[in-house]
């Protein structure tokens, strides 16, 4: 989003100047506090890139999506290790476990069980998934260096994910805007689906 504010008063570089640095800062921001919509911030910033001259534009966007979410992942996971360690826990941690119903806790720790580190790759493509997950490897004492490892894939492809549904969202329209408010709202549909769904059913049952 803020790319695409930029892209409407700004010459390309000052977009690249001002926009990169901002998409780093923010994913790597909401990955340690999970309320900034980050799968929205790429969406957007891929819609503007698309519609850059620039032919590595969205290859950036991706690198830089891709790396700052692992960045984030490795220091809530490092802040959360710390506080597992800790006798009075720490902050981090408690924010941590605060998002982790324990009913999805649960099914974490049996899918963790069962697949391994392959787990995380999954959690990041879930809605709200990627920290019971991660509160599962915590209380499994995973390593730090095996839960990098399957949080490397996770990070991909879930930058390609949201990357993709951005350059859908600016292969519609002309202008940047369009897209990117087609591309926040289909991001939103995916984040608020399965709660939608799981209040249905409940309703239902």
């Amino acid at each position: 989003m803020i790319l695409a504010l930029t892209a409407q008063v700004a010459p390309e570089s000052t977009q690249q100047a001002v926009g990169y640095p901002s998409l780093f800062l923010l994913i790597v921001v909401g990955a340690l506090v999970p309320v900034v919509p980050t799968g929205a911030l790429v969406s957007s910033a891929a819609v503007v890139a698309f519609h850059q001259e620039a032919p590595l534009a969205l290859l950036v966007v991706f690198g830089i999506s891709a790396f700052a979410a692992f960045l984030g992942d490795m220091a809530l996971y490092w802040l959360g290790r710390r506080g597992m360690h800790s006798k009075n826990g720490s902050r981090w941690l408690a924010a941590i476990r605060d998002r982790a119903p324990e009913e999805r806790l649960a099914q974490a720790q049996e899918k963790l069980a069962d697949h391994g580190v392959l787990v995380l790759v999954l959690s990041r493509l879930v809605p709200a998934g990627r920290i019971p997950v991660m509160l599962a490897c915590l209380m499994a004492k995973m390593p730090l260096r095996e839960f990098a490892r399957g949080d490397v894939p996770a990070c991909l492809a879930w930058a390609v994910t949201y990357q993709l549904i951005g350059i859908l969202g600016g292969s519609l329209f002309k202008e940047p805007w369009q897209g990117v408010v087609v591309a926040v709202g289909l991001t939103v549909l995916i984040s608020v689906a399965p709660t939608v769904w799981r209040k249905v059913r409940r309703t239902a049952s």
